[in-house]
């Protein structure tokens, strides 16, 4: 009787460690998630993959505090701590709506403003009525159209022949100012498009090395009114997914590795870039927004730089999830628009739409 007695004891003595293990090792990958806001992951790239995965392990931490209460283990303490912080970032992720922001009256200095990675509209999905790229980018156009908006920020945007964007551009969208960059890539060209209700007085391409991806700026005069809009779309993983996933379950070792090295690559460009558009917004003689697709999520490097001195739409006037890639819904915020902090935002909607892998983003923010 002993022995068995002593054989327990030893099973939940070990069993009490390896949960405290595990606990201190969730607990630190979620503290790791809260510095790498403000380290540069050009320097210590693996740090930004805590804040990739904030959402997974606040939610491991949650879960791993439930679990200690029901066993009444002194060891709560541990994820309840690490969990703490995350009461200050998770609103960047989920928003249950904010009365101040829809109770105020709409004014006519409201701008609407809407961007959207459109995915070379390479998006299909016979249930929705698309069937190649032409049936995909009307969908899109008709629902910006129906949107009214004053600004709209695209990333993505493919046209065969570039010589023919802005003719279409103007037969799509009269009455829009059209300013856009475009990279030739196979099968036509692609890059950044912005159109624009009012005068567009100013403007310019800010180009990142050794990348197609990139930012352009346009200088607004709304009523007398001038401030610069940057178009963003910074550096892509450009990983598929479903094969990653194929790679782990069949132990494909070699589309592990590949996947590893894009994702650094990614990683440790993107804050350069970042940095890059950061010094212009910096010299710009006028006051600035900020949008597009950031290819990050807010809690990066990224995000923390692009927001000082600006509101985040989502955070001040956002409803519900605020995810906006759609492969991984509702896990990834990556695009944004971002205005300056005396503005307030009046609206903001993110409409789940089956035309690209990403969805629009729709806010109206009062001058």
């Amino acid at each position: 009787m002993a022995g068995k007695a002593n054989k327990t004891k030893k099973k939940s003595l070990l069993f009490g460690i390896t949960s405290r293990v595990l606990m201190l090792i969730v607990a630190a990958l979620l503290a790791l998630s809260y510095l790498s806001i403000v380290i540069n992951p050009a320097k210590i790239w693996m740090v930004s993959l805590s804040g990739i995965f904030f959402v997974p392990l606040m939610t491991l931490n949650l879960l791993l505090l439930i679990w200690a209460l029901k066993r009444r283990s002194r060891s709560f303490v541990i994820p309840l701590l690490a969990l703490l912080p995350s009461f200050f970032f998770i609103g960047r992720y989920v928003q249950f709506g904010s009365d101040e922001a829809s109770d105020r009256p709409v004014s006519e200095n409201t701008v609407k403003i809407i961007t959207w990675n459109v995915g070379r509209f390479a998006m299909q999905d016979k249930e929705a009525g698309i069937d190649g790229r032409s049936s995909c980018m009307d969908s899109v156009f008709r629902f910006i159209r129906e949107q009214d908006a004053d600004i709209i920020c695209l990333q993505e945007f493919h046209m065969t022949d570039a010589t023919r964007v802005r003719d279409f551009l103007q037969r799509k969208f009269k009455g829009y100012n059209a300013e856009y960059y475009l990279f030739k890539e196979h099968g036509g060209s692609s890059g950044n498009v912005t159109l624009s209700r009012f005068p567009i007085k100013g403007k310019g391409k800010i180009k990142f090395d050794e990348s197609a991806n990139l930012a352009i700026y346009t200088d607004h005069d709304v009523h007398g009114r001038r401030f610069r809009m940057y178009n963003c779309h910074f550096e892509s993983y450009n990983i598929s997914l479903t094969g990653l996933v194929r790679a782990v379950a069949t132990r494909d070792s070699v589309v592990v590795a590949e996947t590893g090295t894009k994702m650094k690559r990614s990683i440790t460009r993107r804050p350069k870039q970042v940095d890059k558009v950061f010094e212009d917004i910096e010299n710009c003689p006028v006051e600035s927004f900020v949008c597009g697709d950031f290819n990050d999520n807010p809690m990066s490097y990224t995000y923390y730089r692009m927001t000082r001195d600006r509101k985040d739409a989502f955070v001040e006037a956002g409803d519900g999830m605020g995810a906006t890639y759609a492969l991984l819904w509702p896990m990834l915020r990556i695009d944004y628009v971002l205005y300056p902090d005396h503005y307030q935002a009046v609206s903001h909607d993110i409409p789940r739409l089956p035309y690209s892998d990403h969805y629009p983003v729709v806010t109206e923010i009062e001058l």
